[in-house]
């Protein structure tokens, strides 16, 4: 059984919107969704759960829609303009590259 992440309302909207979106690309090219679930070589319900913004789907799947509608490169502009992190950055914060270890409680 899958485990579908617990998002707060806010990303539930994103989610929705990102598939919003993906559909509206998908009807300007004149695609199906039969046509896009042939090409990726997933099901047409999972195309559908993809332009409702289904938190189930696996980002790799939204990744292979958007490859053929010409939009994989978009998903490289996530973070690309990060103003908190540079300022952290600027300001001398030190980031570690992993959270610290757990200690175990007796």
């Amino acid at each position: 059984m899958k485990n579908t992440p617990i998002l707060l309302p806010k990303n539930i909207k994103i989610l929705k919107e990102l598939g919003e979106q993906i559909q509206l690309a998908r009807l300007r090219r004149k695609f199906s969704a039969a046509q896009i679930a042939e090409r990726t070589g997933m099901g047409r319900k999972t195309v559908y759960n993809i332009e409702q913004g289904s938190p189930s789907v696996s980002i790799g799947s939204y990744l292979q829609v958007l490859f053929v509608l010409g939009l994989e490169k978009d998903l490289t502009m996530v973070a690309a303009s990060d103003p908190l992190g540079r300022k952290l950055q600027d300001a001398g914060i030190v980031t570690r590259k992993r959270a610290p270890k757990q200690t175990k409680m007796s």
